[in-house]
């Protein structure tokens, strides 16, 4: 089986950058900070294969740049260097005309691409969660309302049959209808989650980026909000890139991970794998922190 989504050497600088930045930084130096320029070195030749169906996840401390590496993919933030490419096969006919050769079965590198190509390619195949509900919904507009932004994005035009496709997919995560004209802000955190999540899945997306998504929720509406997502994945058939600092998350969802540490790559593999035999310090303190 092809990979869904392949990123290469993914690399984040904040700031201006010099010759020695990638070798004065990273795991070996414990830090991400360049001493000779003074520039942060988020994320730095980071590569994966996101596969179909699959959930990978990506876990790390706080500054590792596992949300670095997500915001790059959904092409919110410019990468410094790197490609990324998705399967012509999950590309509606009118966009892998544009972006690939008849004979390549892969993309272009989408970062190369125009700013609104890259918003045609993440309308049509992406789907963003955020940690702060803040990022992902408008809290004076109604969820309703949020989810038909998203809806126009991705071209539809009919408000009645935005309506019912909003109404659906907050039934299926969990939040009634009637419901659906109040705005986020009347919500509680594991409602905005949820409301987000609904907003993400109405493109009928490939791939479902999430970041941190239960960070800041009580653990019995973290519970909620996984299963949810568990069970929206099998339904949908969803490649999830999943972020978290919680290696709890990622036994439960994930069947691959990355561990990152001062933005690189220090450990990947099968989620038991890492979890039951870590190989890496970072990971086994990791591990250990856990239990």
């Amino acid at each position: 089986m092809n990979p869904l989504l392949k990123a290469r050497n993914l690399t984040k600088l904040f700031g201006k950058g010099c010759s020695q930045c990638l070798e004065q930084t990273g795991p070996d130096q414990e830090t991400n900070l360049c001493p000779r320029c003074g520039t942060v070195v988020a994320c730095a030749d980071v590569s994966f294969d996101l596969y179909p169906n699959e959930v990978l996840g990506i876990v790390g401390e706080s500054g590792s740049g596992k949300s670095t590496l997500v915001r790059m993919t959904h092409f919110e933030w410019e990468a410094t260097s790197g490609e990324l490419y998705l399967s012509k096969d999950v590309l509606p006919e009118n966009l892998a005309r544009q972006l690939a050769d008849e004979d390549d079965p892969y993309t272009q590198n989408l970062l190369t691409l125009s700013s609104f190509q890259q918003r045609q390619v993440r309308n049509a195949l992406m789907g963003m969660v955020y940690q702060n509900p803040y990022l992902g919904l408008r809290m004076n507009v109604s969820s309703g309302g949020n989810i038909a932004e998203r809806l126009l994005g991705a071209g539809w035009r009919h408000i009645g049959k935005m309506r019912d496709r909003a109404a659906s997919l907050l039934e299926k995560t969990e939040i009634s209808p009637a419901r659906m004209d109040e705005p986020p802000k009347n919500f509680s955190g594991g409602m905005q989650q949820r409301v987000q999540i609904a907003k993400a899945l109405s493109n009928n997306p490939q791939l479902l980026l999430l970041d941190e998504v239960t960070t800041g929720l009580d653990l019995s509406v973290q519970a909620r909000v996984l299963d949810l997502i568990r069970s929206l994945q099998r339904e949908f058939q969803l490649s999830l890139l999943v972020v978290s600092h919680d290696l709890g998350v990622i036994n439960l969802l994930c069947t691959r991970t990355m561990v990152m540490k001062y933005g690189r790559t220090v450990e990947a593999g099968l989620t038991d794998q890492i979890l039951q035999d870590p190989q890496h310090r970072y990971t086994q303190l990791l591990v250990a922190s856990r239990l």
